[in-house]
């Protein structure tokens, strides 16, 4: 089955539900202009990142009527996107949205909160707690976001559990000019996304945003990497862009066939060694 999907490489308003709505709604439009499957916005794009004490007047429950709206636009395609999630214990997660003919088929909560540089995540943000995939149009999805990727147990786990299309929302800042010009990040991003897509035979769409926040940059270069570890298209980086790319459940058939590294995964080993690992760094 072939489908087309759309990145929509945003730079948010920082703790502006209202008008990032009208900039993730225009980005649906114009999906469904391109005819577009599915479209994904970047982590927490309905509220920008550096949010500290606004954390609160942001969030939103999953009946809000901000997410209404978006489960509205869900009957005409399919969107993941990030934003604040408040609980019905009062606790805030850095979330995703996965919404589907009128329906949240899944939320995942970010569960590795970084803590370090410029980074306080857990100062605000309680930690999720799980790592699922699940049954989506377009074949068994999962979703992590930006620190989650730097967790191979994490991509690992997904895979597992079945996942052929990785979506991975990120709000990845500017970090390391290279010799060669390029930026660390965006080095070190994109050998990230080719290794979990090629080794996992799966497809990888990466969406990041763009813009500035309290003197931060954000580079952008959103992407889609073929289950073969082939670039399917990159947006531009420190630019707006609405990335489209065509894929095909049937590549990752061709992957899995090719290299059957799924299904030659010995679980039972791995979950006695870690089990082992695990009684050891208790004593």
């Amino acid at each position: 089955m072939g489908f087309k999907v759309g990145i929509a490489q945003i730079a948010p308003a920082l703790g502006d539900v209202h008008e990032n709505m009208k900039r993730i709604e225009r980005c649906i439009e114009r999906a469904l202009d391109e005819k577009t499957d599915l479209v994904v916005f970047p982590e927490l794009a309905l509220t920008g990142y550096t949010l500290k004490d606004m954390v609160p007047s942001v969030s939103l429950r999953l009946d809000s009527p901000e997410l209404k709206r978006l489960m509205d636009a869900s009957e005409r395609l399919s969107i993941a996107v990030g934003f604040v999630e408040e609980s019905p214990d009062y606790r805030f997660f850095n979330s995703a949205a996965y919404l589907e003919k009128g329906k949240i088929l899944h939320v995942h909560r970010k569960v590795y909160l970084p803590n370090y540089g410029m980074f306080e995540e857990n100062r605000d943000f309680a930690a999720g707690s799980r790592f699922r995939a699940f049954n989506a149009e377009f074949g068994r999805c999962g979703i992590l976001i930006c620190e989650d990727m730097w967790h191979p147990s994490a991509a690992y786990v997904i895979a597992q559990d079945g996942c052929e299309l990785l979506i991975a929302l990120s709000c990845s800042p500017a970090r390391g000019a290279q010799s060669d010009g390029d930026l660390y990040s965006a080095d070190a991003w994109q050998t990230l996304n080719r290794v979990y897509a090629h080794l996992y035979s799966q497809y990888v769409l990466y969406a990041n945003r763009v813009g500035y926040e309290d003197g931060v940059g954000y580079w952008g270069g959103s992407e889609a990497i073929g289950p073969d570890g082939s670039v399917v298209a990159r947006a531009k980086q420190f630019e707006e862009q609405f990335l489209t790319a065509e894929l095909s459940s049937d590549a990752v058939r061709r992957a899995r066939i090719a290299s059957p590294l799924l299904r030659d995964e010995r679980l039972d080993i791995t979950l006695r060694e870690l089990k082992r690992i695990d009684r050891k760094r208790e004593k």
